[in-house]
Parts: structure tokens; sequence; C-alpha cells
């Protein structure tokens, strides 16, 4: 089948806008989960341990399969957000980012409760003790002192939400030109024997994923030194 030249951008710009939002909510969502689970005890901790972690082992598409049954029309949180916003949210742009925020999601709340669990409690303790509350303690002490790792674990995010595939094609589709992301357009010109764009669009998510990983390795290297230190 003969090569086309011509490459559709429309996927990269998808992508990257899907990655935005589903890194968006990976940090906020994920570092209150993360939290939880590093500072609190409460009954079922170890089962909402162990369904957060369950997203890592399941094959992608099996994921994507929960997330379908979950969200589509027929299901309560699809009708809720049909009423809301007029449309069904899977096989949208919408859905993309549902589909990216739960695979990048398990991951960086895993390492990110490791992370606050390394936060030195004393500096908590004593801001509680001085009368600060949980959360301007959390805001003012954990955080800064948590922020290197958790910017690194966001890169991570960011270039898993870019690159996933197996819940984004269950969830959202491969419709060109609405949620055609860039995963799946590689896919997509593979299948269809277009090699050249296969090529140009593997080399930007791979100089993608260097140019985010790179800086924050770099970090983190640098904060254990200096820890080190």
């Amino acid at each position: 089948m003969a090569e086309s030249s011509d490459i559709d951008w429309f996927p990269l710009w998808l992508s990257l806008r899907v990655a935005v939002l589903a890194s968006l909510l990976v940090l906020t969502i994920g570092t209150l989960c993360a939290y939880i689970l590093s500072h609190k005890r409460f009954r079922g901790k170890d089962l909402l341990d162990t369904v957060i972690t369950l997203p890592l082992v399941l094959p992608p598409t099996v994921v994507g399969y929960y997330l379908l049954v979950t969200l589509g029309r027929t299901s309560i949180f699809g009708r809720f957000y049909e009423s809301l916003f007029g449309q069904p949210l899977v096989f949208t742009w919408q859905a993309a980012v549902v589909a990216a925020f739960f695979h990048s999601a398990p991951i960086y709340i895993k390492a990110a409760r490791a992370v606050l669990e390394g936060v030195d409690y004393r500096y908590e303790w004593a801001a509680r003790s001085l009368g600060a509350s949980e959360w301007r303690t959390f805001w003012k002490i954990t955080l800064p002192l948590a922020r290197n790792g958790l910017a690194s674990l966001t890169a991570l995010s960011f270039a898993r939400s870019l690159g996933d595939f197996g819940v984004t094609i269950m969830l959202a589709g491969n419709i060109p030109g609405r949620t055609q992301t860039l995963s799946v357009a590689i896919y997509d010109a593979v299948e269809s024997g277009n090699g050249r764009v296969a090529r140009v669009l593997v080399l930007i998510v791979s100089a993608a994923a260097i140019a985010l990983l790179w800086p924050s390795t770099y970090a983190t290297r640098r904060t254990r030194l200096n820890t080190a230190a």
C-alpha cells in the first residue's frame, strides 16, 4: 500500500490537551488520595489501596471495559453526565481524558504515597503543636517538602497520559478528527501500511517522553544528593 505524504496533526494536539487535563486531575485527586493513604488510618484502607493498584496489573483493555460499562449511557454515571452536558461521555475526547487519568493515576498515587511518607513527620508535628490546622500544615509544610518528588511524578503521569492506548481506544474509540489520539493514530497508520506517518508520530512521542523524563530524573537525583549531604 502506498504511503501518504500528508500527516494529520490533530492527534498530536488532542493528545497534548488530553495529557494536560489528565495530569491536572492526577495531580489534584492523586495527591489527595496519596495523602489519605499516607497520613490516615481508617477501616478499608488496604482495600482502597488494592483498588487503586488494580489498573496496574489488569490489561488496559479490561480497565477500559470496566470504564465503558460504568460510564456508558445506560449506567447511573453515564445518565448523570448526559443530563449535565447534553451528550454521552463515551466516544468523546473527554472520555480520552478519563481514560488517560485512570491509566496514569495508579502509579502516581503509589509513588506519591511513598514521597509523602518520606517527609520528616517532625516538621508536621511541630506545625500542628503550634496550632496549625491539618490543611495549613499540608499546604505550608508537607507539600513544599514533597514538591520535587511530586513534580517528577507529574511529568511521568503526563508522559503516560500522552501514550495511553488500550484504555483510550476502549472508552473513547478511534474517530479521526474527534477522539483519535497520538497512540491510536500510530496504530491506525501501521494497520493501513502508512509507515512514514507512523515513524514521524513515534519519534514525536519518544522525543516528548525524553524531554519530560530527563529533567525530572535529574531533579530527583539532585534532591537525593542534597538530602544525603
